[in-house]
């Protein structure tokens, strides 16, 4: 019987991770990366530091260029990948963005773009990775990247707030009908984390003390500190957790 670190290891697994040029979805490909995985490296612009990182850890990294708000171009991430690798184990949905206004001014456009990239080209890419992951007859992990605002409300985020509700929502239906297939489905809410969604709330000195406040650790948190979460979310490790939510947020919902 294999010990239960060995159980963490991703040696031989390819993952796709969207957002990867930067942030958190950065730090995740990195960590997967330092597991053992090879990495696609999605993004609006070719992911050039994180693959120079990952490559410096002996694992390959292939940039794939797309905009998430084309639903044609999503549906050719899986394919782009597949002609670099054999298979495909895993996928990260992390890109997201982000648009504030007052509700009674949010406009439609705000509305449409956000939901367009935070939730439609996840179920679209999903759909393409299970189909790959099914015909080949293999197993796979999918790991969609949530918010706080997943359990709360938020204020000036209305599509953000509900995209990343109905994420949580999907991550459980996803789950429910593909855990017979070998396929696990969860999700990573982060907390406040150093990202440039965040930059507007940490420059506003009143906000972020009242932020910081809330926060049982005391800091914001950083994309090393989803490292863990992803890579046990990935692995073996979570063989039997399906359609779970993993908060990583320095103890916020606890408090």
């Amino acid at each position: 019987m294999s010990s239960i670190l060995s159980q963490f290891k991703l040696d031989g697994k390819v993952a796709v991770v969207t957002g990867a040029t930067r942030g958190l979805g950065q730090g995740m490909a990195i960590g997967l990366a330092e597991a053992g995985a090879d990495i696609v490296a999605v993004g609006t612009h070719p992911a050039d530091d994180t693959c120079r990182q990952i490559e410096a850890l002996g694992r390959k990294c292939i940039p794939v260029v797309a905009d998430l708000s084309d639903r044609a171009a999503v549906a050719q991430i899986i394919a782009s990948a597949r002609h670099q690798f054999a298979h495909l184990d895993i996928l990260v949905n992390c890109a997201g963005i982000i648009r504030r206004a007052d509700f009674q001014d949010f406009t439609e456009k705000d509305w449409d773009d956000v939901m367009g990239v935070n939730l439609d080209a996840v179920f679209l890419l999903s759909q393409a990775f299970v189909r790959d992951v099914v015909a080949r007859g293999g197993k796979g992990k999918i790991v969609n990247i949530a918010s706080m605002l997943s359990f709360q409300g938020g204020i000036r985020v209305a599509s953000y707030t509900a995209s990343k509700s109905a994420l949580q929502g999907l991550t459980r239906l996803m789950a429910n009908e593909l855990a017979a297939k070998g396929i696990n489905v969860n999700a990573i809410a982060p907390g406040y984390m150093e990202t440039d969604n965040t930059a507007p709330l940490r420059a506003d000195a009143k906000r972020s003390a009242a932020i910081l406040e809330r926060i049982p650790a005391g800091r914001w948190g950083t994309p090393d500190d989803l490292k863990g979460a992803v890579v046990f979310l990935a692995s073996p490790a979570s063989d039997y957790v399906n359609g779970y939510t993993i908060a990583v947020d320095g103890g916020w919902l606890a408090r």
